[in-house]
């Protein structure tokens, strides 16, 4: 058998066919029965397949699974896996428990439909035992079905799922060669995975919340979400029917800064008329450039800053979206409510630089009729000179003398929203001043942070603390 990293769809099935230990369903509803039938189609299924089925009529899905309010969604796929695994255990254990690991796939999607008008997504799961009479294991990935026409749609969701259960029963040891290998025989313009979750005995010591990370960092997804609790988001979810404030940074650590810049931000926000009344979520967003900027992913400093946010109560966002007119593209794809980037003024002069824009044939124009051609709006948070005290804020800020007109034009239509509702004692307070205090064990840093972040920081000893001999 040819190395697993090499295996194309045909040999993957095969390869699953031929090892007599797995066993189980599949239950696929809205889009046929693409993934069963690979396994159909390259023989060998009778030692693989104890049943394939869809309920593809409500009515009959709601017989067999309960009632549901989406039927394209998590909560629905949970109950398949959840009831088909445990018929299979309830009818085949006593029969052959001990040399069977028993599992089902199910999966529940929207392929484009007629008109052409729809969200073509999908659910897919598998719960399995990696061993016979183990307990249960599971991984559950979100996917959005980019093909312009239904076939080709059935076509990559057969593929993914096919890779799902290889990767499940070949790489349940090594999870991230399990999300490295999903889109095998794919490309990212097909499918897009935003959400990868892992559960259950085998993935105990899975955190995944790196696995979210990993969905990025591989390419395939934009973006991927986790909250507080660490629990993975998916993000139309997250964002539907929400007004929605982003603030990007490096929260290397989180200071008081970032929270009183999320603060002044939503006081604004809030109150536009256009937002008023609505839920608003508020978003803090790790870039990978921001991450990848020492030149190796650093999974302990990762885990460092999604800790500290979490202690701050927030919502995190990774993605891939360098460029702001990138992330505005994607929020406004999420949400069709308000949308707002929060961000200091440094950030804001970093826009205006034209050597970003240099792959678009419109340059620096293009950015900025991407990013605001939705009435997206900046919220930007003024910078106090250290030495001289003087206070940048929008309406003072100078940029290029060629770019200065058009940032005239952009304040004046309301693209910049300047927060003057800010504590003046935190503006003195940076991040970098924050690391080398906590380096050099000196106390001060914890005046500059929440509590919350000061106390997760010396009890997991995250950036340097402690290494001064303390």
């Amino acid at each position: 058998m040819a190395d697993a990293e090499k295996l194309n769809t045909h040999q993957k099935a095969l390869q699953v066919n031929l090892e007599r230990r797995w066993y189980g369903s599949f239950a696929e509803i809205g889009a046929g029965q693409e993934v069963v039938r690979w396994f159909f189609r390259v023989g060998g299924a009778s030692g693989t397949v104890a049943k394939s089925m869809s309920a593809y009529d409500m009515a009959v899905s709601d017989a067999i699974y309960g009632t549901a309010e989406r039927y394209v969604s998590r909560s629905r796929l949970q109950a398949m896996l959840d009831i088909e695994f445990d018929l299979n255990i309830e009818r085949l254990s006593a029969m052959r428990g001990d040399t069977t690991s028993f599992f089902a796939f199910a999966d529940t999607v929207a392929t484009r439909n007629f008109q052409g008008t729809n969200e073509c997504h999908g659910w897919l799961g598998v719960k399995f035992q990696a061993q016979p009479r183990d307990q249960a294991s599971q991984v559950v990935i979100h996917v959005r079905l980019l093909d312009q026409d239904a076939a080709a749609q059935q076509e990559a969701l057969g593929i993914v799922g096919v890779n799902l259960c290889h990767g499940c029963f070949f790489m349940h040891h090594e999870p991230e060669k399990l999300v490295e290998n999903l889109l095998d025989g794919l490309t990212v313009g097909r499918i897009e995975i935003d959400l990868i979750e892992f559960g259950g005995i085998e993935f105990r010591n899975v955190d995944n919340r790196v696995m979210a990370l990993k969905l990025v960092q591989v390419g395939l997804s934009g973006a991927a979400m986790f909250g507080a609790n660490g629990a993975i988001l998916q993000p139309s979810e997250v964002f539907y029917k929400k007004a929605v404030l982003v603030e990007r940074g490096s929260f290397r650590p989180v200071t008081h800064v970032n929270v009183d810049m999320m603060r002044c931000a939503h006081e604004k926000f809030a109150a536009d008329e256009n937002v008023a009344g609505k839920p608003v979520l508020q978003v803090m967003e790790l870039t990978m450039h921001n991450l990848l900027q020492t030149g190796a992913m650093d999974r302990r400093d990762f885990l460092a800053r999604a800790d500290v946010l979490a202690s701050c109560g927030t919502t995190v966002m990774i993605s891939d979206f360098s460029e702001f007119f990138r992330l505005g593209a994607y929020l406004s794809r999420m949400t069709k409510e308000p949308v707002g980037l929060v961000l200091g003024v440094p950030t804001l002069i970093e826009i205006f630089q034209e050597k970003y824009y240099t792959t678009l044939p419109g340059g620096i124009l293009e950015s900025f009729g991407r990013l605001f051609k939705n009435n997206l709006r900046l919220y930007v948070y003024p910078r106090q000179d250290a030495v001289s005290g003087y206070l940048s804020t929008v309406d003072t800020l100078q940029v290029a003398p060629e770019l200065q007109n058009l940032y005239e034009y952009l304040r004046n239509r309301g693209s910049f929203v300047g927060l003057d509702n800010f504590n003046p004692d935190y503006l003195p307070i940076l991040s970098r001043d924050v690391l080398a205090l906590i380096g050099k064990g000196d106390e001060k840093w914890e005046t500059m942070v929440p509590a919350a972040v000061a106390d997760i920081i010396k009890t997991r000893r995250y950036f340097g603390y402690g290494k001064t001999g303390r």
